[in-house]
This record gives structure tokens, sequence and C-alpha cells, in this order.
């Protein structure tokens, strides 16, 4: 095929570009939390599966850690169940949690799994019961309130938090050729299944990992400052600043923290990037720029 000459020097200028990240992230592992705008455009949902293929076919590790909060919204509601949610999670009865598995480890698990496979991927799906790779507890809501003596402490159901992370099932895959899929979906000591933040599983699975990057895919363009302009990169001490000023406040936080954790605990550095953009994940790994917030230790 015959590329007018300036599209063919854009193309090699790209390509110049990208090699040295490639160089640099052959062999790594990347883990990458799918959600938001880029699990519900279809646009969108194509660039990040040929994203990632192209990633696997240059020698890059990717893991995915997927919500499906709207989704499992959206059955709920078709089935006349209302959605109930305190503090920002959603109440999980047994009956939810039900839908919360048929939805995160059925419905969109397999859907990201057929995307990147026609485009030429071998991904998997899992759920954290395949192969114990998630253990999980039961997570229990504080209430602080000046009329209580005492905080109160609310049962939400079938909520959980990591409690172990066995990635056996992960290595075996990886090892294979194949890019997982994981849903969120954690089971207890007592055999109960628990929904756990996917944000709270992408990061301890990047952690046990060690995984060179984290990347959080958002619906915003990446981490704001006061006057709401993109920070594009700052350490782990400038975080907390922006925290205690209150910069950094709702639901960004617990995002924000689970970066910190995962760099913490080994991961190189933390990505939060605009899903909103198409192949976004590509801008961020493969060019100067990024599409995002870079968070490292130091």
């Amino acid at each position: 095929m015959t590329f007018p000459h300036a599209h063919a020097q854009t193309i090699a200028h790209v390509l110049i570009e990208a090699l040295p990240y490639i160089r640099r992230f052959r062999g790594k592992t990347v883990v990458i939390k799918y959600g938001g705008n880029a699990m519900v455009d279809a646009t969108l949902k194509e660039g990040f599966a040929r994203d990632v293929v192209l990633m696997k076919l240059v020698g890059i590790n990717p893991v995915i850690v997927h919500g499906g909060g709207p989704q499992i919204g959206s059955l709920l509601k078709r089935l006349g169940k209302a959605s109930e949610f305190v503090q920002g999670m959603r109440v999980t009865d047994d009956e939810t949690m039900d839908v919360v598995e048929m939805v995160l480890g059925g419905l969109v698990n397999k859907e990201i799994v057929n995307f990147i496979n026609r485009h030429g991927g071998s991904a998997v799906g899992l759920t954290g019961k395949d192969g114990d790779l998630i253990r999980a507890r039961q997570l229990l809501l504080r209430r602080d309130a000046p009329e209580l003596n005492e905080p109160e402490i609310i049962d939400i159901g079938h909520v959980g938090e990591v409690e172990s992370i066995d990635p056996s099932v992960v290595n075996m895959l990886v090892n294979g050729d194949f890019i997982p899929v994981i849903a969120p979906i954690g089971v207890g000591a007592d055999g109960r299944s628990y929904n756990i933040n996917a944000d709270l599983v992408a990061g301890k699975i990047a952690a046990v990992l060690k995984a060179e990057k984290l990347l959080l895919l958002t619906n915003i363009a990446g981490l704001l400052d006061a006057d709401g302009a993109l920070i594009q990169q700052l350490d782990i001490g400038r975080v907390n600043q922006l925290i205690a000023t209150g910069v950094i406040h709702g639901g960004m936080l617990p995002k924000i923290q689970c970066a910190i954790d995962a760099i913490q605990s080994g991961v190189k550095s933390a990505h939060i990037i605009d899903g909103r953009v198409e192949h976004a994940v590509m801008l961020d790994l493969f060019t100067d720029t990024g599409v995002g917030t870079l968070i490292r230790g130091r």
C-alpha cells in the first residue's frame, strides 16, 4: 500500500518514539484496571482491545482487572431490584451477589475476552475464585456521628476486601502467552463470594506480581490541581500534601490510595489515565507525553 510522503514520515516518527519504551518494558508486567467509558463506548472498547494485543505482541505482559458497576445496576433494574448504596458501596445481599457474579464473571468478563481474541490476542477470563486467586474477607463500614457513643458498624453484605492474592494461575497464563482478564470477585474462608472494588484488586495484584506499572483508567483527564489543571507527574510526598489540603477528595481518594499502596509494595509507577481517549493505554505506554497523571515513589 502506498502512503503519501508526509503520512509515511508521521508513521516513522511514531514508531521511533515508541521504540525505547518497547525496549524498556519488554518482558515486564503491566496491570490495567479497565472501567468507565472505555468499557461502554464501542470505539473505545475496540481501541482498548487493540492496545492490549499490541502490548503482548511486543513482549509486554498485560494483566487486566475490570469493573462493571453500571452493568450490574442495569441488570438489577431489569430484574425489578433497586440498587442501594451506603458510603458509595453497593449493598449486596445474596440475590444481588448472584447478579454481580453473573455480570462480572460472565457477561462483562467474557465480552472483554471476546474483544481481545477477535483482535488477535489470546485472553482467558477469571474471577478471584479460579485457582484460589483472591481470598477475601467481609468489608464492614464504620459510621461516626456526634449523637453516637461509639462508631456504628454497618454490614452491607457480600462486599469484601482483599485478604490475600495467590498469583499462581495468573503467572501460569502469562508464561503460557495468554492475557489474563480478572473479575474482582473473591471468596472468603467461609466459602461466601465477595464483590471487591476493582481498583483495590488491581493494586493488590500489581503489588504481588511486582508489576512495572499499574494503569488506572478513569473518566477524567487525570489528577487535577487546585486550579483544575492537569498534574502530569508527581511523587507520593506531593500526593499526601494534596490529600491534606483537600485537593484530592471524594471518589479520587480510594483510587489514589490504591496507587500509593501499590508503589509502596514495589510497583515502579502508577498512572491515572483518561480512558475517554481512544488508544489511551498505547499513548500512555509508548509516547513521551502520555494521557494522564504519573505517580512515582520518589
